[in-house]
């Protein structure tokens, strides 16, 4: 499994043609304590850069971008009754969506962490 980043603080890790999405630890401090979670159900087609879901904190509502282009096969279903999972796990348990990838090329356009960790330094 390969993770990648994005400059709008978002993650996935790619297995096949399978992305896990969700945001990274950085984002999650920045938003404070997350109240609710508004994800795509399975079926949704994304577009790379569109708006996918939406994170709301006590600070402030957010929305997450798709990372890659493809299919929702799976929101996950413990955020909607655990938001804070995004807080305690945001780059484990607190994942948001999984989908197929629709264009593999996508993905050379994304970080790797070391670079994520240099991009976030500057910040």
């Amino acid at each position: 499994m390969t993770r990648y980043y994005t400059d709008e603080h978002e993650w996935l890790d790619v297995d096949g043609d399978i992305a896990t999405v969700g945001i990274t630890d950085y984002a999650q401090g920045q938003l404070g304590d997350v109240v609710f979670v508004e994800v795509p159900p399975a079926g949704t087609a994304l577009v790379k850069g569109t708006e996918a879901a939406v994170v709301e904190s006590v600070k402030a509502a957010s929305d997450v971008y798709a990372p890659v282009s493809g299919t929702v096969t799976e929101a996950n279903p413990a955020l909607e009754g655990e938001p804070a999972l995004v807080n305690t796990a945001p780059e484990a348990e607190g994942w948001f969506f999984k989908l197929t990838l629709a264009n593999p090329a996508e993905l050379d356009g994304l970080m790797d962490a070391a670079a994520y960790q240099a991009f976030v330094a500057t910040l």
